[in-house]
């Protein structure tokens, strides 16, 4: 089963292994591409450092990172907790599945007035900032990263999405920017067509308004989850 991959080819690459260790013959398709913004974490002590992608640790040299080896680390996913082992920083205390119950565990583990470093993107949806603060936490924002929608996709990349048996979808701003590309590339027919695994029941949403009948939810928000509902659905198509 051909499964086309919408994330940016920087977080693709461990999914598409884990893909293939599964039976599948991963593809790619594209809806966004990281980019750094420019920021470098800034000076100063803190009590932790959070992050919720592993685009938030990829986008600088390894040695940039170094003088934040010393503290806490609490992230969202295997993959970022992965990317941060690889450029020598610690062990996650915390391993969350979502951004939510990431800011639920750094509130019940940290004492109150502890300050938070929290290594994010330019498009989120600014949770977790208001969580830790409501719960009387300074956290120093830094946006080191940007996930760029993607314009169109490579005739490449085209084809994949058109021969795939299945996509996968991380976030509901993925699955927005594959339904413009798809439009784009003349491939309208297929996306209403086509098999649609999504993270979340907002992640599916513009996938059903465009026209998407065979739209199956993840029963959990990670990547593990989306994996299993591949694998629930795999023998029905």
């Amino acid at each position: 089963m051909r499964v086309v991959l919408t994330r940016s080819s920087e977080d693709a690459a461990a999914a598409a292994k884990r893909l293939t260790a599964l039976g599948f013959t991963p593809l790619f398709a594209p809806a966004l591409s990281i980019r750094a913004t420019g920021a470098t974490p800034p000076e100063g002590s803190f009590d932790a450092l959070i992050a919720t992608s592993a685009a938030a640790f990829t986008v600088l040299a390894p040695e940039r990172y170094a003088k934040l080896a010393s503290l806490p680390l609490y992230v969202v996913g295997e993959r970022t907790a992965e990317v941060a082992s690889r450029i020598g920083l610690p062990a996650p205390r915390a391993i969350a599945p979502g951004a939510a119950t990431l800011a639920a565990l750094v509130c019940d583990r940290l004492p109150q007035k502890s300050r938070v470093l929290y290594l994010a993107g330019r498009d989120r949806t600014g949770d977790i900032e208001a969580a830790l603060a409501a719960a009387g936490h300074k956290v120093a924002l830094c946006e080191i990263y940007e996930a760029q929608a993607r314009e169109a996709w490579s005739a490449e990349e085209a084809d994949a999405f058109s021969t795939s048996d299945a996509a996968l979808y991380y976030s509901r701003r993925s699955a927005e920017i594959v339904v413009g590309l798809a439009n784009k590339a003349n491939l309208a027919e297929k996306l209403r067509s086509a098999l649609h695994i999504c993270i979340s029941e907002n992640a599916a949403e513009p996938l059903r308004q465009a026209g998407a009948v065979n739209v199956v939810v993840a029963a959990k928000p990670t990547e593990a989850g989306l994996f299993e509902a591949l694998k629930q659905n795999a023998g029905a198509r």
